[in-house]
């Protein structure tokens, strides 16, 4: 949503080649403002033979600057992604975790590596995400939920830094995903109906499991049901599969869920039903939690115990209700109203206000 304060500021703009990014930049142009736009490589290497949309994206990019009259520049940040999101996610895999790339990304890469080389000329940085921000009485900003459930994206943001959330703008926050095509269409923007991109933000048509495979290879070893200790298959890797998975598990007289690793004897437990036990968590804890405007003890001031807050585990459209109690510094125990299906350690929790209106920030799950 428009704020006065954009009209003095340079501003520039991570375009994509998707509609989101692209409504950005008219949003910003109709008020008479004249950002920068940028286009972030990340792709894979040039050699590469997997089928990578990144050459129609900057096309589109390019169509979508040149229509505005805004410079457009390619910034290569393929060896920073590589080096610090790859790494981060073959390592947690590894290790037996659910990591979310995406989010470590928007924090190392859009607001962080691009940053190092061209953001700190500006002062404000807009992006297509489905977010807002808010600020209070005191000057602070927060973070805070879009209007659309389906497209919000405050949990991928979760862990981006305070000073990167101040200079961070998203003028395409207040719509719902519905308003942004209809303006794209109205404008005859040239990828008005080009389809979201889904996934990993880099990947495109590539297979998640083809990305793992090529950097950890496969390590097989036995599938064992929870319950009866009974082996009921073969796995190709434990890092193909995540806590909660049914679909692709490839074993008859089914379903099967997963429900534990056991990584040092790589061992995947499964358990069978449509509804086992086994797969449900009500209590859970969390560690290095990331705050992204106050910490939370300066939060838990205004509120009587238990804290009382609304959270996700997974980028989906509701949000679960529970409490947060403090345990050792950075880490807290929450708890659940109810059993959830799937907790996996490396996930994020994403943790918001009880209105799941303003969002604190994020903690790693570490059962």
């Amino acid at each position: 949503m428009f704020n006065q304060d954009w009209q003095d500021k340079r501003i520039a703009v991570l375009l994509s080649g998707g509609v989101d990014s692209s409504v950005v930049v008219y949003e910003l142009a109709r008020l008479g403002l004249h950002p920068d736009c940028f286009y972030i490589k990340i792709g894979p290497e040039e050699d590469e033979a997997w089928d990578c949309s990144s050459e129609e994206d900057l096309e589109m990019s390019t169509a979508v600057a040149r229509r505005y009259g805004c410079r457009l520049e390619v910034i290569d940040c393929h060896r920073e992604y590589w080096d610090q999101v790859t790494r981060y996610t073959m390592e947690k895999v590894r290790a037996g975790f659910t990591p979310n790339p995406d989010v470590m990304c928007n924090r190392l890469i859009k607001f962080g590596a691009f940053h190092e080389k061209r953001g700190h000329d500006y002062d404000l940085i807009a992006t297509g995400h489905y977010a807002q921000t808010e600020t209070d009485g005191e000057g602070r900003k927060w973070l805070c939920t879009s209007p659309d459930p389906v497209k919000d994206q405050t949990d991928f943001l979760a862990q981006i830094y305070d000073w990167q959330l101040r200079k961070a703008i998203f003028p395409i926050g207040h719509y719902v995903k519905d308003e942004v095509r209809q303006i794209a269409e109205r404008e005859h923007l040239v990828n008005a109906r080009r389809r979201d991109s889904q996934g990993i933000c880099f990947l495109g048509k590539i297979n998640y499991n083809d990305y793992l495979r090529r950097y950890l290879g496969e390590q097989p070893g036995p599938v064992i049901e929870l319950e009866t200790g009974r082996r009921i298959g073969e796995h190709r890797g434990h890092w193909f599969h995540t806590i909660g998975q049914r679909k692709g598990m490839g074993f008859g007289g089914g379903p099967w869920f997963v429900v534990k690793k056991d990584v040092a004897q790589n061992i995947l437990y499964v358990s069978h039903g449509y509804d086992p036990a086994s797969a449900y968590r009500q209590h859970f804890p969390i560690h290095d939690f990331h705050c992204l405007t106050l910490p939370l003890e300066e939060i838990f001031k205004t509120q009587s115990s238990p804290f009382r807050i609304t959270f996700k585990i997974r980028h989906t459209p509701g949000y679960l209700r529970g409490s947060l109690e403090p345990m050792a510094e950075g880490s807290y125990m929450v708890h659940a109203e109810a059993p959830i299906h799937g907790v996996a350690p490396g996930q994020f929790c994403v943790v918001y206000d009880c209105d799941h209106h303003r969002c604190f920030g994020s903690g790693e799950i570490t059962v």
